[in-house]
């Protein structure tokens, strides 16, 4: 047997380029074994073969396949099973290409960055969305129409949970009664036909409907009655008309859940009780919630799921705001903080409440809604019309309000053994559109008038009018008061979120601030030396007298109890005051001034008035004081000796005069009288499906 014969090896082959095997090939390849055997039939890839070996013994040179590679035309090829439409790959043997691993290198820059990038995305858009950046007013697409058009006043309209009746208040027929309507039908009918008195109360929802719509309730005030909370209730009427019946007695608002399972009502007790019953009857059980002393809880309010009872809760009238508690009771939260007049809280879906509330200039109130989770408010009106009451169907697509346009108008009066009518002449012409607030000096008239934005003070000298102090967005309240002396003025001003106190002379010049350090509440009243200045001042949410020097000392508390609305004896021995609201009454107290000394040392005759004008005034020289008596909106001024309790009414107006404010001149011979006038229209409010 001859010698064995060695194998061909390719004329460029080089030591360490040799491939034995298609596994080796295919490796080199970075394909499969499959595809370059293929590539070795087809496009004639280098392979050899041993020659005296079996077909599947091969070898291949490095070199060769390389060769082959740069000059391979892939797009003779049709693509198999296993083969990329790729083009051909760098041979594994090379060193990897360096586009490789820059790429690897930039993503991993870029990869960060990206992450970085999409959670700025995600928070920004998520401020938006806390922020309500896509917020659009649910009333943006709302049909206006006009439900009323009557000569006088309209006000506490309410709807129907199905939205097909409303009812409200009106003086149509000359004295005030509960009216209701068919939404569309133009028809209007008068329930209790002058049967029933004293229906007012615009701090409170006086109107409503039972759950199925078959009867009006409305809050009632027995006249004449003491001052507990027997005295207020709630009263039915149908519909369609019958005889008036108690619904809840002794309750003051109430709401039903909307399966009409539950109920949640307040009574006018001290700080309004807030209670729960599931049998629809007043509960035996403890309240829920009692607001603190001197704060008032008003307004009670299912929401949707019943999880929540909201509320409005403060201080009257305008420190207020919107709360909620859990039906069992517990920790309140605060929905709102607007600090203003706020009121009738309706809900129009889950999470949409809408309410009325005051600017913080005072202005309004205006149609507000917030999301009661995210707690942004958005005021949904503007203009010079005035909102005094809202209501809404339970599905939320129909709403009612009562717009208004308010007037305020002076009167003199002259003041005789009888009670003075007020005839039509007695209105005092002026060159301002509105005037509040008279105060009388020597020979001349103070009151403020308003532009809309803002307040300012007048004087009234000889027929003529001039404008004495007037600041922008600001709001003059309670009134000015004129010094002992005649020679100065102070007022209290509400502007740009602080109270401050002013002082000027009667002319209207050097006027400065005495202090903006205090919370004002009120009128201001002069001490008799005219040394200082008395007024109420919010300490932790409790209105408490304060005695201002205005030569810049220190205030100092002079009355501990709830007291506004001072007024000094003319010999200075004692301060007169209102005590805090206890349901839709307010007493009226005395103390000293001897710091010793408790109110109790200066005792004055028992006198509980109605919740309305507060203002008191002494008859120059004398220790009888003047005060305004009567229903809500509807008072007469009279007198009372402090010293023997003999009362005498002083004026006889009619039923339509609401006074407001007034004072007395400085001869005690004539009184100037501030009316009241809403020219108001209810009007219901069509939303599209949200």
């Amino acid at each position: 047997m001859g010698e064995p014969v060695p194998p061909t090896l390719p004329p460029t082959q080089l030591p360490g380029d040799r491939l034995d095997s298609w596994k080796e090939i295919a490796a080199y390849l970075n394909r499969d074994v499959t595809t370059a055997q293929r590539w070795e039939k087809r496009e004639g890839m280098p392979v050899h073969r041993h020659l005296h070996d079996k077909v599947g013994s091969v070898f291949a040179s490095r070199a060769e396949l390389d060769t082959w590679s740069r000059t391979r035309n892939p797009a003779v090829e049709p693509p198999g099973d296993n083969e990329s439409e790729e083009p051909f790959p760098t041979p594994a043997s090379q060193p990897p290409h360096p586009s490789t691993s820059e790429s690897r290198t930039r993503w991993k820059i870029a990869l960060p960055l990206l992450a970085v990038v999409f959670a700025l995305v995600i928070g920004v858009a998520l401020l938006l969305q806390r922020a309500e950046y896509f917020w659009r007013s649910p009333i943006a697409d709302a049909r206006f129409q006009t439900v009323t058009d009557f000569d006088g006043v309209e006000q506490a309209a309410t709807i129907s949970r199905d939205g097909h009746f409303v009812a409200f208040l009106s003086d149509r027929d000359g004295h005030m009664d509960v009216w209701v309507t068919q939404v569309g039908s133009g028809e209007f009918h008068n329930l209790t036909q002058g049967k029933v008195t004293d229906l007012v109360n615009p701090l409170i929802r006086t109107l409503g409907f039972s759950p199925d719509g078959s009867l009006v309730t409305y809050w009632f005030r027995r006249q004449n009655a003491s001052n507990s909370g027997s005295d207020i209730g709630v009263w039915a009427v149908p519909t369609l008309g019958g005889q008036p019946r108690p619904y809840l007695e002794g309750a003051a608002e109430f709401d039903w859940s909307r399966d009409g399972s539950r109920l949640v009502y307040h009574t006018p007790g001290p700080g309004d009780p807030l209670f729960v019953s599931d049998d629809g009857l007043l509960s035996k059980s403890p309240p829920i919630f009692t607001a603190p002393a001197g704060l008032h809880s008003h307004f009670p309010l299912w929401g949707p799921d019943a999880a929540f009872i909201y509320f409005v809760q403060g201080t009257l009238p305008d420190k207020l705001d919107i709360w909620r508690i859990k039906p069992v009771g517990g920790a309140k939260e605060r929905i709102t903080s607007h600090t203003s007049r706020v009121s009738h809280p309706v809900f129009l879906d889950q999470r949409t409440l809408m309410y009325l509330a005051s600017a913080s200039d005072g202005s309004g109130p205006w149609l507000y809604s917030i999301d009661v989770e995210r707690r942004v408010p958005h005021r949904l009106t503007f203009g010079l019309d005035r909102y005094t009451s809202l209501s809404a169907s339970a599905d939320g697509r129909r709403l009612v309000v009562t717009r208004a346009n308010p007037k305020r108008t002076l009167w003199r009066v002259p003041i005789g053994e009888a009670p003075a009518e007020v005839p039509a002449t007695a209105r005092i012409p002026l060159t301002t559109s509105t005037a509040s607030s008279p105060r009388l000096g020597q020979g001349y008239l103070l009151y403020v008038s308003s532009n809309g934005t803002s307040e300012s003070i007048w004087r009234l000298d000889n027929g003529a009018s001039t404008e004495l102090w007037s600041g922008a967005g600001a709001k003059v309240f309670g009134g000015p008061a004129i010094a002992p002396n005649g020679r100065s003025i102070a007022f209290s001003v509400r502007q740009q979120d602080r109270t401050l106190l002013y002082l000027m002379q009667a002319d209207g010049t050097n006027a400065r601030i005495v202090t903006e350090a205090l919370d004002l509440q009120g009128a201001p009243a002069w001490a008799p030396d005219g040394q200082s200045l008395t007024s109420a001042v919010d300490n932790h949410g409790v209105p408490r007298l304060y005695r201002i020097p205005i030569d810049g000392h220190a205030p100092a508390g002079l009355v501990l109890d709830s007291s506004t609305d001072p007024v000094w004896a003319p010999d200075g021995s004692f301060v007169v005051y209102t005590g805090p609201d206890v349901g839709t009454r307010f007493p009226i107290k005395a103390a000293t001034t001897k710091p010793a000394e408790a109110a109790a040392d200066r005792p004055v005759p028992t006198l509980t008035l109605s919740r309305g004008a507060r203002h008191l005034v002494f008859l120059p020289g004398s220790r009888a004081l003047l005060f305004l008596r009567g229903e809500i909106q509807h008072k007469d001024l009279w007198r009372i000796d402090l010293d023997t309790g003999a009362e005498r009414q002083l004026t006889n107006v009619a039923p339509d005069f609401d006074i407001r404010d007034f004072d007395i001149s400085p001869d005690g011979r004539e009184v100037v009288l501030e009316r009241a006038q809403e020219h108001s229209d209810v009007v219901l409010l069509d939303l599209p499906r949200r």
